[in-house]
């Protein structure tokens, strides 16, 4: 069922027409503006009315009525249209709503995001609830639907339903299916993902892949199945190959991948001088990486790589919603558009002075307004979490003879274990630690050990993980006890325990995979547990995406999962888990 067929309703149509019949007064007039008409590539003069959370009019007249309009003079400044993220994972120790409050400190208003982390942790019922909550916000919150879960866990048929599927490409929110990471599959002959993309094409909504390192063979073969777009382009070449398949690709800097320096350079290098069907993307980067910002980051780095102006502002504006097929709502300062808009120093800067999203003010002169409405998140069934179980000693036994390599932050390798695991605690002088996932209600374990990860980190547990269980890392079981047992006490979280110690704690009381403080103390809190974890020899670029990708099957080449130690190149459970 479609939550919602239109934008405005008739009456409020009727009331746009009105403004510019001099009958009504527009809200806003930010006059004298220097302002990017994307369509005409050129910086225009003029006036721009808003009515609530819509432009009405640009063009070189004022309204005749302006009773009770707010007036802003836009002499000293310029004016850009409202970034969009075509690919947010909105829950990487933040939530949507902190992230979106955040995003829009720097200009980004507009937000297609990720819907793994609510299909599988809340009902269609609560979930569609929780996006009907999320439109009240100044951001606009647009989302896509996963196909697969992205690991192998328990349930996956009554979670990824005909039913469910059904209601959620059809919700008015959600714009694409993907990302794909389960394409291994289609091309086996997975005729469930090929209807759904049929069904997504049917009616016209897009196609997001996830093919890293795929060949123009591939490449094709996805394009043929109905791919629109990938993300995954790790090289200008990568770029080049996905252009001549007729791909959109989103060209990504994140905090696992930032690529964009390097692509922006190699596309020179090979002759790439349009960027038309290019788009910009964060890629649901963890939240240290978005201090100095989002989007506008993303522009000043093209700017610097000499991407013409136009060109870097499109990328994350009218390129974004041509491709969603919203330009009729976004991407350009035009009459019928939500009222998005960034107020800029100068073209060269984009991180904004002041904010307009859905014609409210969410930043001004520099100060975050309070315009974002509060959430009740236990109304939509995030909660702390709740232990009906005890974790014991005897859980913490590692006979496994197969254990798991880092090759780098997200990738990992079978090997085998050659060190004693029958002892209380490992030894510093090597980097093999212990490493336990166990069902949050209590029902399994699976137990083996980590080489790579860290030289004395004696005791790490966290209830973010990709399938919502709990993981257990350590050097020590007593540490590791001690942590599980306070990441219970705070109702979710990352702990950090040394000597018996609590040590440094990020609390995550939305389902144990979420923080409810904003973005601001976030940030902190991760740098700080990443400096810890870096003293104690984690060598890597992102331990929190080193925790979400333990158990996630769409990376090589061995994961730890609900349903054991998997191989993910011979799709097969290579170990299963233990019954508690």
């Amino acid at each position: 069922m479609i939550e919602k067929r239109y934008r405005w309703k008739s009456e409020q149509l009727r009331e746009h027409i009105a403004v510019i019949d001099g009958q009504k007064a527009p809200t806003k007039v930010l006059m004298n503006a220097t302002y990017l008409h994307t369509y005409l590539r050129q910086w225009l003069k003029g006036h721009i009315w808003i009515y609530d959370d819509r432009i009405v009019y640009v063009g070189t007249k004022m309204p005749k009525k302006m009773d009770q309009c707010e007036i802003v003079d836009c002499s000293n400044v310029v004016l850009v249209p409202g970034y969009m993220e075509p690919h947010a994972h909105p829950f990487q120790l933040y939530n949507p709503q902190s992230f979106a409050e955040y995003a829009s400190q720097f200009g980004t208003t507009t937000l297609i995001s990720d819907n793994l982390f609510i299909i599988l942790q809340l009902t269609k019922k609560k979930a569609f609830s929780f996006l009907r909550t999320m439109e009240k916000q100044p951001a606009t919150m647009y989302w896509w639907c996963r196909l697969d879960p992205q690991t192998e866990i328990e349930g996956e048929e009554q979670i990824f339903s005909y039913q469910n599927m059904k209601a959620w490409i059809e919700n008015d929110a959600v714009l694409q299916v993907g990302e794909l990471t389960g394409w291994p599959q289609l091309l086996e002959g997975d005729d469930f993902m090929l209807h759904w993309i049929q069904e997504t094409k049917k009616i016209g909504k897009k196609v997001e892949g996830h093919f890293p390192g795929a060949s123009e063979r591939t490449l094709t073969k996805m394009k043929l199945f109905g791919a629109d777009c990938d993300h995954e382009a790790m090289t200008g070449e990568d770029v080049y190959k996905r252009l001549l398949q007729g791909y959109t690709v989103s060209l990504r800097y994140s905090s696992i991948r930032p690529d964009l320096p390097i692509l922006l350079k190699e596309m020179k290098k090979l002759g790439i001088e349009h960027y038309d069907e290019c788009i910009l993307t964060t890629d649901g980067s963890t939240p240290s990486f978005y201090e100095h910002g989002i989007i506008d980051e993303m522009i000043r780095i093209a700017l610097q790589q000499g991407v013409p102006v136009v060109d870097a502002y499109k990328m994350a504006t009218l390129n974004v919603a041509r491709y969603y097929n919203i330009d009729h709502l976004h991407g350009s300062i035009a009459p019928g558009r939500i009222a998005h808009i960034n107020l800029l120093e100068d073209q060269l800067n984009p991180t904004p002075v002041s904010v307009l999203a859905n014609g409210k003010w969410v930043k001004r002169d520099g100060k975050a307004m309070d315009a974002f409405e509060k959430i009740d998140w236990t109304e939509h069934g995030f909660v702390p979490l709740s232990f009906s179980w005890e974790l014991s000693m005897d859980d913490l036994q590692f006979s496994m003879p197969l254990g798991m390599f880092m090759e780098n932050s997200v990738i990992m390798k079978p090997y085998s274990i050659s060190i004693d695991t029958s002892c209380e605690e490992l030894s510093d002088e090597h980097d093999e630690s212990f490493l336990m996932l166990v069902d949050r209600h209590g029902k399994w374990r699976i137990n083996t050990v980590l080489k790579g990860f860290a030289t004395s980190v004696k005791g790490l547990v966290s209830s973010y993980s990709n399938t919502g269980d709990i993981i257990l890392i350590g050097k020590s079981k007593k540490d590791m006890f001690t942590a599980f047992q306070r990441m219970k006490e705070i109702g979710g979280g990352i702990v950090l325990a040394e000597n018996e110690q609590i040590i440094h704690e990020i609390p995550l009381t939305l389902n144990g995979t979420m923080s409810s403080k904003p973005m601001s103390s976030l940030i902190e809190e991760e740098k700080t547990l990443t400096s810890l974890l870096k003293e104690r020899g984690y060598r890597f670029a992102d331990p929190i995406y080193t925790l979400l990708f333990l158990s996630s099957t769409h990376l090589p080449y061995i994961r730890i999962t609900p349903k054991g130690i998997y191989d993910v190149m011979h799709k097969m459970i290579l170990f299963p888990t233990i019954m508690r």
